[in-house]
This record gives C-alpha cells, sequence and structure tokens, in this order.
C-alpha cells in the first residue's frame, strides 16, 4: 500500500512551469484529459495566454519567471485564486539548454541556467510544500533530464543544473517521505521539442513530449522516486560506473555524444539560443 494519499485527478489543480509550449503544453493536455484544472505559468505570458484559450475551460494562463521567487509565488497565490482551491500538483517543467564547448561559454548564460533548472523547482517547493504537508496532501514532479545521470560533451553546465535537480529531488523526496507528500523526478532522454533543435542526436534516443507527459501523470498514480523516458536508457545509466571508461569512450563515439558541439544546425539553432539570451 501507498504511504500517499490518492490524489484525484478530476477537479485537481495542477501548476505547471515552462507550460506555454513543448513538455509542458504537452502536460497540460494531458492533465486536461484527466479532467484535472490546470494553470500554466510561462516567461512569456502571451504564448501562454494562447496556450489556455486553445485547452479551453478549466485552464488559467500566468506571467511567471521562476528564477525570482516573488514571481513564483505571485504566480501560486493567483493561481489558487482563479481556480477556487489549493495546489494539488506542482510539475517543474521550466528549463533552458544552451549548447557549445565548456571553454567557449558565457558566465551569464551559466548562472542563468542555474536559476532556471535548479533555483526554479527550488523556489516551486519551498513556496507549495509547506502547505501540502499541512494537509497531509500533494505531489510535486521535478523535471530533470537524464543528462542528470550521463554527461554529455558540449552541454556541461546543463549537465551540472540537471545532476543538481536530481539532488535535490531525491534528498526533499526524504525530507517530506512521513509527510503523505511526494516527490518525483522524471528523467527523459532527449526529446524532440525546441530545447534540442538544430542538433543532430544521431543514434541517441529521442522522445516525444507526450511521452514525458504520460510519465508525468502517471507519477500521480506511482509516486516512484524517479521515473526515466524511455526506461531503457534509466536502467543503463545505472552500469555505468562499472564499465571500463575506455571502452565507455568508444561507446560514446559511436553514438556520436559530442551532437551538441559538432553535428548542430547553426542557423536552426540559433533561433533558440537568441531567445534563451534575451531572458
Amino acid at each position: 500500500m501507498s504511504r500517499y494519499p490518492r490524489i484525484d485527478l478530476s477537479g485537481a489543480l495542477v501548476l505547471i512551469t515552462g507550460g506555454a509550449r513543448g513538455i509542458g503544453l504537452a502536460t497540460a493536455k494531458a492533465f486536461v484529459a484527466k479532467g484535472a484544472r490546470v494553470a500554466i505559468g510561462d516567461l512569456d505570458a502571451a504564448l501562454a495566454a494562447e496556450a489556455a484559450r486553445e485547452l479551453g475551460a478549466g485552464v488559467t494562463a500566468h506571467a511567471l519567471d521562476v528564477a525570482d521567487k516573488e514571481s513564483f509565488r505571485a504566480f501560486v497565490v493567483a493561481a489558487e485564486e482563479a481556480h477556487g482551491r489549493p495546489v494539488d500538483i506542482l510539475v517543474n517543467n521550466a528549463g533552458i539548454m544552451p549548447n557549445g564547448a565548456f571553454l567557449e561559454g558565457s558566465e551569464r548564460i551559466d548562472r542563468l541556467q542555474f536559476d532556471v533548472n535548479v533555483h526554479g523547482p527550488i523556489h516551486g517547493m519551498r513556496i507549495v510544500l509547506p502547505a501540502m504537508i499541512e494537509r497531509g496532501h500533494g505531489h510535486v514532479v521535478n523535471v530533470a533530464s537524464l543528462a542528470g545521470k550521463f554527461p554529455l560533451q558540449g552541454l556541461a553546465v546543463y549537465n551540472a543544473t540537471k545532476f543538481a535537480a536530481v539532488g535535490l529531488t531525491a534528498a526533499v523526496r526524504l525530507e517530506t517521505a512521513d509527510t503523505g507528500v511526494s516527490v518525483t523526478c522524471v528523467l527523459p532522454s532527449a526529446v524532440r521539442t525546441e530545447l534540442s533543435s538544430g542538433i543532430d542526436l544521431g543514434l541517441l534516443p529521442t522522445v516525444d513530449p507526450e511521452d514525458i507527459a504520460d510519465a508525468i501523470v502517471g507519477s500521480v498514480r506511482s509516486r516512484a522516486p524517479e521515473i526515466a523516458v524511455p526506461s531503457y536508457v534509466g536502467l543503463a545509466t545505472k552500469t555505468v560506473p562499472f564499465v571500463p571508461e575506455g571502452v565507455f569512450r568508444a561507446f560514446r563515439k559511436l553514438v556520436h555524444d559530442d551532437a551538441a558541439i559538432n553535428r548542430v544546425d547553426d542557423a536552426v539553432r540559433r533561433r533558440y539560443l537568441d531567445r534563451v539570451e534575451n531572458q
């Protein structure tokens, strides 16, 4: 028997950060299909509003900068007021993935990655968890990445943020273990969204946003500590420490693990990087 009280998705309030596109939007659609009420938070407020209109009644859109704790707090307050109920589920999905050789990186973009990918979930959990714990009911999903288990060339700082997100989630889950509130880490492989646009991922496994959305919705039932998508890649990461470095380097070359440096369509990638740099 689960130690966590069941969450009925019909009428539940789900908050999704970065919900205007990609994984966030697919997740919003998946929760709406289950009868949940959804609040989309996104830095692009106009795109969030458009998404909410398309998803219909029961969905609201809110401006949100996850790197700003007060912006996150305002999002939570506005969502609860709009829907007339407390948060049942928080999905910390917002994230950015600049790519390039480590020695050519920008300190400002490095800090932005930590602000969004690490401090975003920190802010969200510190804001919603106290009330969830008081009620003895709630669920948080932190969308990290298999890059938080499996480092890749050209994504060194992104890897660092996702390793941090994995550890953060695991530790907070331990601290909330006896409160009735669960915390799950979802670990996608490369997802076919704007985040990886312009990078030829070759043999590296890729998935669709809907696959991640299904895993997020499924976590409300399973309350699993970690969910890798696809699952076989999650299992593979557990064997990595036992593989000799020379063997593993040969495997990395075979699957082109340098794709984020050497297999990039610069014109396509530039559109995403420009948006990140203008945040």
